[in-house]
């Protein structure tokens, strides 16, 4: 893979001051990696920051310790990815198979069909006690 052009990374408690310091990463990221398309900052961006608010939102911490928030972006030329990892969180399945129908009246569940819209991959895997999001959005 190419040379890493920008990165970011956040760790902090699940929650939403957690969620909303991500926009000012996103902003000093955009500096820094400027040659980004607009459409694909944008797309990016909303992926990862309605993930980590579904982290927020659902994620069950595995123990009496509060749950962790944890975001690293990587950018190289042609590829943009974000790990976001749910430190301390039990064992989850959220159902990764691809994007599903939602009746329109659901309340939730439209979140992880907006984030695979907006990407090109989406995975979710266990690394010992966490479970880690990885998006990743090739560039034009």
């Amino acid at each position: 893979m190419n040379e890493v052009l920008a990165r970011r990374s956040r760790q902090g408690l699940a929650t939403a001051e957690t969620v909303d310091a991500l926009h000012e990463d996103f902003e000093a990221l955009w500096v820094e990696a400027g040659f980004v398309p607009e459409m694909d900052r944008m797309a990016f961006s909303t992926a990862v920051i309605e993930t980590a608010t579904n982290v927020v939102q659902h994620a069950v911490p595995a123990s009496e310790t509060p749950l962790q928030l944890g975001v690293d972006i990587t950018i190289w030329s042609r590829r943009l990815e974000a790990r976001i990892s749910e430190i301390g969180a039990a064992p989850s399945s959220p159902g990764m198979t691809g994007p599903s129908e939602v009746a329109d009246d659901s309340e939730s569940g439209r979140g992880l069909n907006l984030v695979h819209a907006l990407v090109s991959t989406v995975t979710f895997e266990r690394h010992g006690g966490d479970n880690v999001w990885v998006l990743c959005r090739h560039s034009s």
